[in-house]
This record gives structure tokens, C-alpha cells and sequence, in this order.
């Protein structure tokens, strides 16, 4: 089976752009993650309503997704590694552990694709290499049985200043390992943006033939977001998967609705705004 048959879920059939929700941030046990998702859901149900592409979930919360009725529901991304990596303060064992049997389990969920982690941590190789190691078992089983592969290469700052959830922008770091994401089989990428957007096309080069979709980092104001996205989808990104600044956001509903008009159907900031205030 052809992976490019359950790819084809993730994207507008209109715009040929991806805009996936990520709500997957309690599989990795940080306090601060959970702020907005507590009653996870609600926070589906709300998302799903809205309309994005797909939702990333977790194998323990996919359900709440997949059980919705009708064929008009997003598709599911299903996350498959738990990290213990993005506390201001590090433990002393770091660890990227997959879920068993990732493939089958994301064939069983009726996943569209899913997504899986590419560190690159200051001082600490073990757990990258813990990544690479993950993506080459998983590969065979992805084309055997027809599973897009959506990896996550993350650049991280210094933990002790915000998380692990704190963007290096450098391109110096971001586009060497897209390339290996994409040199080791990825069919979608997720990265982060990039300090200067306006270089940004130089990531999608780097990724050649896989489209890039972009994380939307920390939370932000509504004008920012907008902006971003808007610059980004310039540059050639071919989508967005943003977390926070959507599930922690006043009115999810509305800033999904906001955003897709971003990436669907071409509105610039201050029309996608109007839809805001009017919701």
C-alpha cells in the first residue's frame, strides 16, 4: 500500500496546504503542558468542530477523535514517542521511548500518518541518537504498511532558560537536520521556524520533495500568529502544525477558523482578524 494514499487525508484538496492541531502535549508529563487541554475531550470537540485537517493525538486519547461521527472529521496524526525532555531542569537519564508496535497501532487507529521526534539537545547526543534509532526501525514498517512518517526535527535552546519547548531559530542548526529528516525517510516534516522567516525558503530546499509544515513554538498574540503564518506559507511551507497557540487560546474555535482562512483560502492578517472579533 502506497503511503501517498493516506497522505493525500492531510491535505485541502483546494489550497494543497496541511493544517494539523497538535494536542498531544500531556504524553510528555510536564504540568505546564496542560493548560487548556485539563478536559482533553472538550478540547478535541472544539478543535474537531472547527475544521482543521487533522488533530495529533496520543494512542491513549485518539478516541476521542476517531469516535466522533461523520466522514468530515479532521484525520487523526498519531504522536508515538513520550520524552522526558522538555523540564527546565533535565533529569539525570534522558529518554525517547516509542510506543510498541507503532505502526500496527497507528494502522489500528485509522491514523492518517503520524509523528515522531528528531532532537537535537545542547550537550546531550544520547538522546538525539535515541531519535535517529527510532525513525530507522520504524521506516520499514511505515512503507510495508503504507504509514506516512511526520518527523519532528527539534532544535532546542538551553533548557535552563524556558523548557525545552524554547526555538532555537538558527538555520544553521534547523536546516542541517531537516535534511536528515528528510535524508532518513521522512514523508512530512514539522519544523521550527526560523528567527529570519524571510529565509525560510531555504529550509524547504533543504528539504527537497517533502513538504515542510511548521511547529508554532510558544504562545503568541493573535496579530503575531497571523503574521507568521502568513510570511511562512510565502516562503513555501506547505502548512502548520500549531499547539498553544490554539488549545490555550481564548476562543480555539475562532483562532482554528482565523488560521485556516491563513492557509486555505489566502487572507491576509487584518482579514483574518475580522473573522476574530466577529466570533
Amino acid at each position: 500500500m502506497s503511503t501517498a494514499f493516506r497522505l493525500k487525508r492531510l491535505f485541502h484538496p483546494q489550497s494543497g496546504r496541511c493544517f494539523d492541531v497538535a494536542i498531544d502535549h500531556g504524553f510528555f508529563n510536564e504540568a505546564g503542558f496542560l493548560a487548556g487541554i485539563e478536559n482533553i475531550a472538550q478540547a478535541v470537540a472544539t478543535v474537531a468542530a472547527a475544521g482543521p485537517d487533522a488533530i495529533q493525538l496520543t494512542v491513549g486519547h485518539a478516541h476521542h477523535l476517531q469516535r466522533l461521527p461523520g466522514r468530515l472529521k479532521p484525520s487523526l496524526v498519531l504522536r508515538l514517542d513520550v520524552a522526558n525532555v522538555y523540564g527546565k531542569k533535565l533529569p539525570r537519564r534522558l529518554y525517547s521511548h516509542m510506543i510498541g508496535n507503532a505502526v500496527e497501532q497507528a494502522v489500528r487507529l485509522d491514523a492518517a500518518c503520524m509523528c515522531v521526534n528528531l532532537f537535537q539537545i545542547p550537550d546531550e547526543p544520547e538522546v538525539g541518537e535515541q531519535c535517529v534509532e527510532n525513525i530507522l526501525r520504524l521506516k520499514p514498517d511505515c512503507e510495508r504498511l503504507g504509514m506516512p512518517m511526520m518527523i519532528e526535527p527539534l532544535v532546542f535552546q538551553a533548557n535552563e532558560k524556558a523548557g525545552g519547548y524554547m526555538v532555537d531559530g538558527d538555520e544553521k542548526k534547523i536546516i542541517p537536520l531537516v535534511r536528515q529528516a528528510a535524508e532518513l525517510g521522512a514523508d512530512i516534516i514539522k519544523a521550527d521556524p526560523t528567527d529570519n522567516i524571510s529565509i525560510y525558503h531555504k529550509v524547504i530546499e533543504t528539504a527537497g520533495s517533502v513538504p515542510v509544515l511548521v511547529r508554532g513554538g510558544g504562545k503568541v498574540g493573535d496579530r503575531e500568529i497571523l503574521q507568521r503564518t502568513h510570511d511562512l506559507l510565502a516562503q513555501g511551507a506547505a502548512g502548520i502544525v500549531y499547539g498553544r497557540n490554539i488549545i490555550q487560546h481564548a476562543n480555539p474555535a475562532a483562532i482554528t477558523k482565523a488560521l485556516m482562512g491563513v492557509v486555505h483560502h489566502g487572507l491576509g492578517v487584518d482579514s483574518a482578524l475580522a473573522l476574530l472579533t466577529k466570533a
